[in-house]
């Protein structure tokens, strides 16, 4: 219930409500194709979905946590620190494109489109969630850690989608299997060049796509009007 009214303070309703918009009709069109083609794989988009939402979620906690005032303590930390954990599961899901193999040829541009509209949907997801992040960040040390903040989220979030892709592993392996996922992560540190496209080129080409897109997005919804109404004559 506390979360739920965090969803409907009056700043953060309509950015919510489109997302559930978009959300929903991804949601339906993936039910859509199961139905037309009897085929449940794709079903996966809806889980991707909705791990897309839970980094939205904890940054909206602690969000609004650091603004009442509980800026101490587990309070923050913990879905701040959770943010970080599941953040890379709302770009993720442009990588779902893998499914889209010559079997599908017939309808590989259907597929595509719902790929890319479920990915999108996640894409803007994990915008808003950094947007509060880098907000909480700014509002303690200043713009330019901020900025810091957000670039170092995209390199981390480009090394989890890798984590994630290639190695298989996800947001709660840390809990489940801390120690296998310490000895890929260490394998990978030791052996770094192994697979070089893999394990370097792809996360930094991630997190560069991360970056650049949230700055693009951070752009335009801070255009300022070209010409203000003129003020009524007296």
């Amino acid at each position: 219930m506390k979360l739920l009214r965090i969803f409907l303070k009056p700043e953060t309703t309509f950015p919510l409500l489109a997302l559930l918009f978009a959300s929903a009709v991804d949601v339906l069109l993936v039910a859509l194709r199961v139905h037309w083609t009897g085929n449940w794989e794709y079903f996966s988009l809806v889980w991707n979905l909705f791990l897309a939402w839970l980094p939205l979620a904890f940054s909206m906690t602690a969000f609004h946590q650091d603004r009442n005032g509980n800026g101490r303590g587990w309070r923050l930390y913990a879905p701040a620190l959770l943010w970080l954990l599941f953040f890379p599961n709302a770009p993720y899901i442009f990588t779902d494109l893998i499914h889209l193999t010559p079997a599908m040829r017939a309808h590989f541009w259907v597929d595509l489109s719902l790929v890319l509209l479920v990915a999108l949907t996640g894409f803007l997801l994990g915008f808003v969630s950094l947007y509060l992040m880098q907000s909480l960040v700014a509002r303690r040390w200043g713009r330019a850690v901020g900025w810091l903040f957000t670039l170092l989220a995209c390199g981390l979030g480009g090394f989890g989608i890798y984590l994630g892709r290639f190695l298989r592993w996800n947001s709660w392996s840390l809990v489940t299997h801390p120690v296998d996922l310490s000895r890929d992560i260490g394998h990978w540190a030791a052996h770094p060049l192994a697979d070089p496209a893999r394990s370097l080129v792809f996360p930094a080409l991630f997190a560069t796509f991360l970056f650049l897109g949230y700055l693009m997005l951070y752009a335009l919804t801070h255009l300022q009007p070209a010409h203000r109404p003129a003020e009524p004559v007296a």
